[in-house]
């Protein structure tokens, strides 16, 4: 008896002690500064806000509505910023809040992002150009804007990239086009502040519920309305089905802990791939090693199988050894 009441004292020291390092953890995580996130009203984008303000971060969320930014306001650890990622002045607007608050800025996450676009022969070019007006061109203006104070405080910055910037299909080529964007962005802003002791990363997500499908549809919806026309009751089905299969899908947990790293990590990843379910990410690997194959199938220089093999070997190797 005196042996068991011993285990359990020995088992519950430990207890408070493992609690105590836990919440040492997440109070110096939290130390680090304010982070900002753009999109951050649903999906993704609010599950991370969530789960950072709950762990004591300060978030500055962004939002494009006084019902958005009232909810958000809500949420205790979190402000609620107006941030139409596509127009500047708001842009402007919100870095000069951040720097009103005197607390500087630990981290910028570019989470907002869009669906939609089409086949290219049959979708209108407005409509491919919406898309990357936010995905592309919405992500440059917000990094540019608040990188100076990312690097002030030698922090991390991270994207909200995609599965489907690796593998697509004829309906998708605008939204992964956008996506193939991030990947490369990446990489070239990773050289471009290496020396600032500022991390980039790139979290590539696949099907997670969201709300990106239906804020499509509803797109399309407004499009037909401003043109003179009525929406269907074939067009509310397409709407029913979109959200049926949105809510469906797993919630976003598994991408919020990748952000979760990317963010606080001594040795945050420059990628994280994060696929609900084997199969998507058999696909993704599978598509990039097809892509590999038909690099090298043109011209004198290309690579043997044995030598193909020898540098998958040494990027192995190269990745153990940073762990």
């Amino acid at each position: 008896m005196l042996r068991a009441n011993t285990l359990i004292i020995v088992l519950c020291s430990f207890l408070v002690v493992f609690q105590a390092q836990a919440a040492e953890k997440s109070d110096a995580q939290a130390q680090k500064g304010p982070i900002l996130i753009t999109g951050a009203t649903t999906g993704i984008g609010r599950n991370l806000a969530e789960a950072l303000a709950k762990k004591g971060h300060l978030v500055y969320a962004g939002a494009r509505t006084d019902g958005e930014m009232a909810e958000l306001n809500a949420i205790k650890n979190m402000i609620a910023v107006r941030l139409d990622v596509t127009k500047q002045d708001q842009v402007d607007q919100a870095v000069a809040f951040v720097k009103e608050q005197g607390l500087g800025l630990y981290a910028l996450v570019n989470n907002a992002g869009i669906g939609g676009g089409g086949p290219v022969l049959v979708t209108p070019l407005e409509q491919q150009t919406e898309v990357y007006k936010v995905n592309v061109e919405g992500v440059y203006r917000v990094t540019k804007a608040f990188a100076p104070l990312v690097v002030e405080s030698k922090g991390r910055i991270a994207t909200t990239g995609s599965v489907a910037g690796i593998i697509t299909n004829s309906g998708y080529s605008a939204y992964s086009g956008s996506k193939h964007w991030v990947e490369a962005f990446t990489d070239g802003l990773v050289d471009e502040l290496s020396s600032t002791g500022v991390w980039v990363s790139v979290i590539e997500p696949g099907a997670y519920q969201s709300y990106i499908r239906r804020s499509s549809v509803l797109r399309d919806f407004a499009r037909v309305e401003a043109a003179g026309g009525e929406i269907t009751d074939a067009m509310q089905q397409q709407y029913q089905q979109a959200a049926a299969y949105e809510l469906s899908l797993k919630e976003p947990h598994e991408v919020t802990s990748a952000y979760m790293h990317a963010l606080f990590d001594a040795n945050p990843l420059r990628r994280y791939m994060v696929t609900p379910d084997q199969q998507t990410q058999a696909r993704t690997i599978g598509t990039k090693v097809q892509q590999l194959v038909e690099l090298n199938q043109w011209g004198p220089h290309s690579y043997s199988r044995d030598q193909l093999v020898d540098m998958l070997d040494k990027a192995l190797a190269t990745q153990r050894a940073s762990e």
